[in-house]
């Protein structure tokens, strides 16, 4: 079966560049990305791995872990390192997991038999610190990943999961936010001090309430 959204991300030990990793251990009270790749020593899996080493400071600063996964053996990963390294010009500074067997890979449901029997296409997991799948991204394994969108799309989440409100399309960290249906007009001034902008019933826009 499919994971879903909400569903418990599944829990799995593996093997990493950075040691045995036992999932939601390591996720622990962080968030966490896990997103795969469909091979080692392909050209747009080096571009992603680097451009993610890149912006790691980002997620670190929003409580979040990233690994990523591919179906090729630990020895291939530590030379593949080398090479994006070299020509990314960055440091890969988060672990790469192993999965040969597929253990991980059937797990998430990453092999798609339309696009590939035996590799994974590039699939996204964000996973909050309750370990469950706050969202799930599939793209074809020749159009890289655009991690801008990524980081976007958490600021949201971990906004949205503290306060009652949505964030509407093309929504940008700092920009002003929906307020969810569920919310009373009565019970507004309350939770949002900062005002509220009403276009029509069901429309309502207020500051971003964590800034």
């Amino acid at each position: 079966m499919s994971l879903r959204l909400g569903d418990i991300a599944p829990d799995f030990t593996a093997e990493t560049t950075q040691g045995t990793v036992n999932f939601h251990e390591w996720i622990g009270n962080s968030w966490a990305i896990l997103f795969s790749h469909p091979k080692d020593y392909t050209p747009v899996c080096t571009t992603e791995l680097g451009a993610v080493a890149k912006i790691k400071g980002e997620f670190d600063k929003r409580n979040t872990k990233v690994i990523a996964v591919s179906v090729d053996p630990l020895s291939d990963h530590n030379g593949w390192i080398n090479d994006i390294n070299e020509t990314q010009n960055t440091n890969v500074n988060f672990p790469l997991i192993a999965d040969p067997d597929r253990k991980v890979a059937i797990l998430y449901d990453m092999i798609h038999p339309n696009a590939s029997e035996n590799v994974t296409v590039r699939s996204v997991f964000i996973i909050g610190p309750d370990k469950k799948v706050k969202l799930i991204l599939t793209y074809p394994a020749s159009t890289g990943r655009n991690f801008d969108e990524i980081i976007r799309v958490l600021d949201s989440l971990q906004l949205t999961a503290n306060y009652s409100v949505a964030t509407p399309a093309n929504w940008r960290d700092g920009q002003d936010c929906i307020i969810v249906p569920a919310v009373k007009d009565e019970d507004i001034p309350a939770k949002f001090p900062k005002g509220v902008t009403r276009i029509k019933p069901y429309l309502r826009y207020t500051p971003q309430p964590n800034k």
